[in-house]
């Protein structure tokens, strides 16, 4: 391990050299790809650099035991050598975790996919709440969030709402949240006072670059119409809206939130590149059908991973049992503790694989 972290160090010491470099200054490709690889290595170079300076300090904290030292510098020597190795142990523990294989799609920005499924407005009202819950918590991170396509029903849910996340790190913290969630309360449209169970499913998906995915243009068949509001009533007398079929796959697109027709074939592309990029990486896991399966899930949309049960203000994330009894604010997008607990899960199982 120790090899692999000074072969790291000597890479981003030259890394810093390239980038003093007057003719990679001018290179806009080199230097946006050399200032990416820096910033990948920093976390783990500094770790890094402090496990060097605790060994070296723990080694010269028991040389110093060998000296003729008074009892009281002796007992404060031995305190300052269980505080180094205390210390020594958890900055290898980071630099195990460091170094584990990182997702290449963590640092993207992503296209959410959420739907209303069994229990029909109820379904959609709560596909409703999870997209609010999700743009609350995209805000707290400090991201950007915008409609790619939504229909929405006349009680105020969604039938269906795609919508984009720009920031960094988006798809790392957001990746778990694939699957059904299933909600548990008094719907508004009951009378009796009955709990019903309804499910909305979500899917989260990396946003792919055109390099990534190569989009035949012959491949595709685009519609135009006119947009259309809640219940069919027509909201644009133009034919702003755009429908992309990719006939090679039958996977069909289709966005009307912007004005221009334009602006939405580009949304429409982006989320059809998205799509088309998880096929492929779907093909390439059953291709690694003996390789590690995560107990936080297979991002299955059809997977139920995590029940809100209003009753009891309960939020249970079924993949890792985790219980927590404050529904209000998860739903205001509280949701570092459950997304913290499953990125936790995740390191556990690959630490796991990779010592076996």
């Amino acid at each position: 391990m120790i090899e692999r972290l000074q072969a790291l160090e000597d890479r981003y010491n030259k890394l810093t050299e390239l980038l003093c470099d007057p003719d990679v200054i001018a290179d806009p490709v080199k230097l946006r790809q050399y200032s990416k690889e820096q910033a990948d290595l920093e976390e783990t170079v500094q770790v890094f650099r402090e496990y060097k300076r605790t060994v070296q300090g723990l080694a010269d904290a028991k040389a110093m035991l060998a000296d003729k030292l008074d009892d009281e510098m002796r007992e404060l020597v031995k305190l300052e050598i269980a505080e180094l190795s205390e210390k020594e142990a958890a900055l290898k523990e980071q630099l195990t975790i460091l170094l584990l294989p990182k997702d290449p799609n963590d640092d993207k920005n992503v296209i959410v996919e959420i739907r209303g499924a069994a229990g029909g407005d109820e379904a959609a009202l709560f596909a409703g709440d999870l997209y609010r819950m999700y743009t609350r918590y995209a805000e707290r991170q400090g991201w950007k969030t915008e409609i790619i396509e939504a229909s929405l029903t006349e009680l105020g849910g969604f039938k269906e709402v795609i919508f984009m996340v720009n920031g960094k790190g988006a798809y790392s913290k957001l990746k778990f949240e694939s699957g059904a969630h299933r909600v548990q309360r008094v719907p508004a449209t009951e009378s009796g006072g009955r709990i019903h169970t309804s499910t909305a499913t979500v899917a989260v998906l990396p946003e792919a670059e055109e390099v990534e995915v190569e989009i035949n243009e012959k491949d595709l068949r685009i519609d135009t119409f006119c947009s259309t509001g809640p219940g069919g009533q027509s909201v644009n007398t133009t034919q702003s809206a755009i429908r992309i079929t990719h006939l090679p796959t039958g996977l069909v697109v289709s966005c009307q939130d912007e004005k221009s027709q334009l602006k939405n074939k580009e949304k429409a592309m982006k989320v059809l590149r998205a799509r088309l990029y998880e096929l492929k990486q779907q093909e390439q896991q059953k291709e690694l059908a003996d390789a590690r399966k995560s107990q936080v899930g297979t991002g299955d949309r059809s997977e139920r991973i995590r029940t809100y049960n209003f009753p009891q203000s309960r939020v249970t994330d079924h993949r890792i049992g985790l219980t927590l009894h404050k529904l209000d604010a998860v739903l205001q997008g509280d949701l570092d503790e459950i997304i913290n607990a499953l990125i936790a899960a995740d390191r556990t199982e690959q630490l796991k694989a990779a010592n076996e």
